[in-house]
């Protein structure tokens, strides 16, 4: 007695609507993950542009200060030592002396260590 059973053509036919139907509803689904996704990333890279072109002007702000900081207080030097020649030389001869003193002592910490 034989108990196999072969599929019948209705069950075939049957097995590939319920399939062809899956894989629409599937294809539906990514379709409409795909129509959500879409504004949101558009908005993401936007937003991450805006905070690019935030952080370049920051950084150009800053640099911007630095440099005329740095000029005003190249400025008030020249000034100073145009007020002061005496003062500034013996200043700068002090501390000339102060960082060769401290590269000496550095340099002997450092041999007698090796």
């Amino acid at each position: 007695m034989n108990t196999s059973h072969a599929p019948s053509t209705t069950d075939t036919n049957s097995l590939a609507e319920s399939s062809s139907l899956a894989v629409d509803k599937l294809a539906d689904s990514v379709d409409a993950v795909r129509a959500q996704a879409g504004p949101a990333i558009n908005r993401m890279v936007s937003e991450a542009d805006q905070l690019t072109r935030r952080g370049i002007a920051a950084v150009r702000d800053g640099s911007q200060r630095l440099t005329e900081q740095t000029q005003r207080a190249a400025d008030s030097t020249v000034a100073y030592i145009k007020d002061e020649p005496v003062k500034a030389v013996l200043i700068a001869a002090a501390v000339g002396a102060g960082l060769m003193a401290l590269v000496t002592l550095v340099s002997r910490v450092g041999t007698s260590r090796g």
